[in-house]
């Protein structure tokens, strides 16, 4: 390929994209202020610009709380400007990689979601999540949607890094024990996309659009925050930093936020294994890696 058009090359995700995508092309990387994703015709301007023979968005608006109260701004973000990359797309014969998340279920389940289960998202992260999916999906061509949990890396302040530090902090930690996901580190689900992409071959485009649609990628397995936050701990390798005694069971309505979390929304991933023959390992496998980095 010889131009990779990557969005937020700031974020956990974006950051490990650069890396991957590096040995299939020249990646052309941008973040605000260079494109800004409150304005849709000038992200339009810019793919026409560059012309590129890929495009990636991990770009979101991700403050799931927050959102509640941004509503417009979580909207323009993750469905309106995920609307006009996917027709420009579209429109210019271009394969697109967009990512979304587990928070469009509702939890409810009881057993890991599948890519036709019914969407049910209980905030407006969520909702404008599965908005920015359908977009994709309505414009047609070759959109290829990764929907993925718990995303996390060594280098900004999501939940393995704020365990990290809370257990310098503070000698009891309490950690919800019933909300389970499947953890995944961005940079295994930075390595998954550069090998669909190498699998493309020499027309993409055709490649892609044969296998368009939502696929689940999400590290293997499950486990609850709580367990989550020990093997974290455990897998730490400065223990001599941590202060903690001892990390207690608590339940979500102990911490009251503004958005209501799915409990269990697990990821059933073997569509991606059946179509592109990969699967990322197991969440505490993942996990392993990324901290031993």
């Amino acid at each position: 390929m010889k131009k990779i058009l990557l969005f937020a090359k700031h974020g956990q995700l974006g950051h490990e994209l650069q890396r991957t995508l590096a040995p299939l092309g020249e990646v052309i990387a941008m973040d605000h202020p260079e494109v800004d994703f409150t304005n849709p015709d000038q992200i339009c301007e810019r793919i026409h610009e560059m012309k590129p023979a890929c495009l990636i968005n991990p770009a979101a608006y991700t403050a799931v709380d927050k959102a509640e109260s941004e509503q417009e701004l979580a909207y323009m973000i993750n469905r309106d400007a995920v609307d006009a990359l996917a027709k420009t797309a579209a429109e210019l014969r271009i394969p697109f990689i967009h990512y979304s998340t587990d928070y469009v279920y509702d939890g409810r389940k009881g057993s890991p979601y599948v890519e036709t289960d019914a969407a049910n998202p209980l905030n407006v992260y969520g909702k404008s999540k599965l908005e920015g999916d359908l977009a994709v999906l309505d414009a047609g061509g070759a959109g290829l949607i990764l929907r993925t949990s718990w995303v996390y890396s060594m280098r900004q302040g999501g939940f393995v890094t704020k365990v990290l530090q809370w257990a310098r902090e503070q000698e009891v930690m309490r950690v919800v024990d019933d909300q389970v996901s499947g953890p995944t580190s961005a940079r295994l689900l930075a390595e998954v996309t550069a090998l669909i992409l190498a699998k493309a071959g020499d027309d993409p485009y055709s490649w892609l659009g044969e296998k368009a649609g939502v696929y689940h990628c999400a590290g293997g397995g499950s486990c609850s925050r709580y367990e989550w936050a020990k093997a974290v701990l455990d897998l730490d390798p400065h223990k001599e930093e941590q202060i903690v005694r001892v990390i207690e069971r608590a339940k979500s309505s102990e911490f009251p936020v503004p958005a209501e979390r799915p409990m269990i929304s697990v990821l059933n991933n073997d569509k991606l294994a059946h179509t592109f023959g990969l699967r990322l390992p197991p969440w505490d496998a993942g996990l392993a890696l990324t901290i031993g980095d």
